[in-house]
């Protein structure tokens, strides 16, 4: 499956529990096609005690988002938009599908 979301991309979640957020992609699974969004799908994970955290607890954290879920969102004009791919220039990019402006 052709990944059409990168890593530094700015979202919207388009469905689920956390529907209109917005943010930015931190990490992209391939392997799973699941996001992590800055500051979005937060879940409270249980935490035993560590070097790094000897207190221990309760700990907020990202939860991974299905790539199906999220739309990129539109430098330009703020909206969420479909990302096409052409070759301009003898290079392939990324362009947005509703202001035709490469990403």
């Amino acid at each position: 499956m052709k990944l059409r979301i990168k890593t530094g991309d700015t979202v919207r979640i388009i469905a689920g529990d956390h529907k209109g957020t917005e943010g930015k992609v931190t990490v992209v699974d391939r392997e799973k096609n699941k996001a992590i969004i800055e500051g979005a799908n937060m879940v409270s994970k249980h935490e035993k005690p560590s070097a790094q955290n000897p207190q221990g607890g309760i700990v907020k954290k990202e939860a991974p988002i299905h790539l199906s879920n999220l739309s990129l969102i539109d430098s330009k004009s703020g909206e969420t938009t479909r990302v096409g791919y052409e070759v301009r220039d003898g290079k392939k990019v990324r362009f947005s599908k509703k202001s035709n402006e490469v990403i």
